[in-house]
């Protein structure tokens, strides 16, 4: 059996135990725009997939310009310290799926298998699934549990577990 270092173990059950993520796109004037999206992972093409509406401003500015960033974050509890919050920050590239296509189809299905409620909005016409593609990415697991993540290491973090 293969072991996983406890950081990238620790990353993956961030990303499985959240289902919403911070989406920082760029606007027509280059200024920074952040957004509630929901997300799933795709651990056979290593991406996440998020459900966008073509009406949303941060479908308009990834399709403009596609390099995003994305925050995923434990929810905080009530009385607990906030400054070590397990969170990932992750530098994206968003790939808009044409619709009806095999990519989006592919997509559809890594989202609805986490959002099966979500399936009546996926026939809506002005609605896009997009794969967001990490190049790589900061984590934070904890006061003194830091570390920087290259594309090799966050393939594997957005894998299938060993």
């Amino acid at each position: 059996m293969a072991t996983e270092h406890s950081l990238t173990r620790a990353l993956r059950e961030l990303l499985a135990s959240q289902r919403t993520a911070a989406l920082g796109t760029l606007d027509e004037h280059g200024a920074p725009f952040v957004s509630m999206v929901p997300f799933a992972v795709d651990p056979v093409d290593h991406s996440l997939v998020i459900h966008v509406s073509g009406l949303a401003a941060h479908s308009r500015n990834l399709q403009r310009s596609p390099r995003v960033s994305v925050l995923v974050c434990q929810a905080e509890v009530a009385g607990e310290p906030v400054h070590a919050l397990p969170r990932v920050t992750l530098d994206a590239t968003a790939l808009v799926a044409e619709p009806g296509s095999p990519e989006a189809l592919a997509c559809r299905a890594v989202y609805l298998e986490r959002f099966p409620d979500a399936e009546p909005m996926t026939a809506l016409g002005d609605f896009r699934f997009a794969r967001l593609r990490a190049s790589g990415a900061r984590q934070v697991a904890g006061f003194g549990a830091a570390r920087s993540l290259d594309a090799a290491e966050l393939t594997q973090a957005l894998g299938p577990a060993p």
